[in-house]
């Protein structure tokens, strides 16, 4: 059977290389895709990247890139991996780095060449190969649609996703030229952004569709609050954005086979068991009391302030909490000298995949103050592993997370706790909400029962983006 062809572009990949949830939704919607598209998958080939664990090898392709006054060196490598053709760039430029964007407190000061070079060799891929559709994923990958404005000769659609509107490849005015881009571009309509460059302007200006990965997030965007000074440009493109939802990869979060686990499990007695386990792990004590987790970026936008700001009332109430996750630097001393004051604060510096599954299996709520949330995946995941969300309502979240109070057992809805405005003591009464409702365990099991049984794959959302495809290229 015919299938076209489909260029699905991402910093970041999973597992090859991942800081964030791009990576897993770059790893996933491919694949569900991929029913109805012949997919490549395209990333840069970073130095931390296991060439052998993947069986990547050089594809025999080695070129040059022009761009500005500068010629770059560029060789594509490429292995198959679960199904799906996977192709990576390689330029020392892009490649060498210690990190994917920078360290946690700041980016590469050369990352508009960097993922200038990206861009240019993804137009190269298109320019090789009649590709029906170019699907491309937030800022590093945004300027494709630019540098393809003027060739007539690659008749491909691109649809580009923002996955986070706040971080938006902004550079200074001087890489311009580093690009090989004219002042022509450097407008109000164009890229330029009060006085900067912005890639990400470039995707929202040029592609034929914008998506972003929440119907709620895509509304929020095209307002002051959370526009992050693109809601005026973003509401004249209005007419080609749209909102759909991410899904979680149901075979990868599935605690009924999950080899991460102590004991991979479908009922909650196995869930008790992980439980148990992952308190010895740790030495946190008092498999009774409820086990909350925070699992993320050590961000603002994660809600590190509000965190922080209630955690010494939360932990002398009856509960353990753990955190998972790393981020700026500011938030470290601090969440280090709560965890010193309270023996039933755990806290782990870094982000390891392994742990990640064994914390959701072992917990009872997880902590999602986020101030925005595009979409989020972590709450989805948590309801599939029987852990409760506690969530601000905001973005993906209000899509995904719905009140216990409004507890419906023939939805196909998950069921948290809510809380409307990033206060303190909003969260803290949620928190509160969360001990009560936890102690009336027959209700609170019904609907962690009923939110391992709902569907977070991406079947739905996948359906969505092949009826966008299907449009663009009527």
């Amino acid at each position: 059977m015919y299938k076209p062809s489909l260029l699905f572009a991402a910093s970041e990949v999973y597992p090859f290389a991942k800081s964030g949830g791009l990576a897993d939704v770059a790893h996933s919607l491919p694949r569900a895709l991929a029913s109805a598209y012949e997919v490549s998958v395209v990333m840069p080939l970073y130095r931390c990247i296991d060439r052998e664990k993947y069986a990547i090898s050089a594809l025999g392709e080695a070129f040059e890139i022009e761009m500005g006054a500068e010629k770059y060196p560029v060789e594509l490598f490429g292995c198959e991996h679960e199904g799906l053709r996977h192709i990576f760039i390689y330029s020392p430029l892009l490649s060498e780095k210690e990190y994917l964007y920078g360290t946690p407190e700041k980016g590469y000061e050369d990352n508009a060449v960097r993922f200038g070079i990206f861009n240019y060799v993804i137009v190269s891929l298109l320019k090789r190969r009649d590709y029906a559709i170019a699907h491309l994923n937030d800022w590093q990958s945004a300027l494709v649609p630019l540098l393809l404005k003027d060739e007539e000769t690659i008749n491909t659609k691109i649809l580009y996703t923002i996955h986070n509107l706040a971080y938006q490849g902004t550079f200074e005015k001087s890489s311009l030229a580093e690009l090989g881009l004219g002042e022509e571009c450097f407008t109000m309509e164009g890229i330029e952004f009060y006085s900067m460059v912005s890639f990400m302007k470039a995707g929202i200006a040029y592609a034929h569709r914008v998506t972003t990965v929440s119907p709620t997030y895509a509304k929020e965007i095209l307002t002051p609050e959370f526009g992050c000074g693109l809601e005026g440009f973003l509401r004249h493109h209005r007419n080609k954005l749209s909102g759909i939802i991410n899904g979680i990869n149901a075979e990868h979060f599935s605690p009924e086979h999950d080899s991460a686990l102590v004991t991979p499990y479908s009922d909650l007695d196995g869930k008790a068991l992980n439980k148990k386990a992952y308190l010895k792990e740790v030495g946190l004590k008092g498999a009774k009391k409820p086990l909350f987790v925070f699992v993320g970026r050590f961000t603002s936008q994660k809600g590190l302030d509000l965190l922080l700001q209630s955690l010494p009332k939360m932990a002398s109430m009856e509960c353990n909490i753990a955190f998972l996750g790393e981020g700026e630097e500011k938030y470290h001393a601090p969440l280090k000298e709560i965890m010193h004051r309270y023996p039933n604060i755990y806290l782990e510096f870094g982000y390891n995949e392994a742990h990640s599954h064994r914390m959701y299996a072992a917990a009872d709520f997880l902590l999602m103050p986020s101030l925005f949330e595009p979409c989020g995946l972590n709450q989805m995941i948590a309801m599939a592993y029987g852990t409760m969300p506690l969530v601000h309502r905001v973005g993906g979240l209000a899509d995904t997370v719905f009140s216990y109070t409004d507890f419906e057992p023939l939805t196909n809805r998950g069921y948290g706790l809510v809380f409307a405005k990033p206060r303190e003591d909003l969260f803290l009464k949620a928190f509160k909400e969360a001990l009560a409702l936890y102690k009336n365990k027959r209700h609170y099991n019904r609907i962690i029962k009923h939110n391992m049984r709902r569907d977070f794959s991406w079947q739905e959302s996948a359906k969505a983006y092949l009826e966008l495809y299907a449009q663009l290229l009527k």
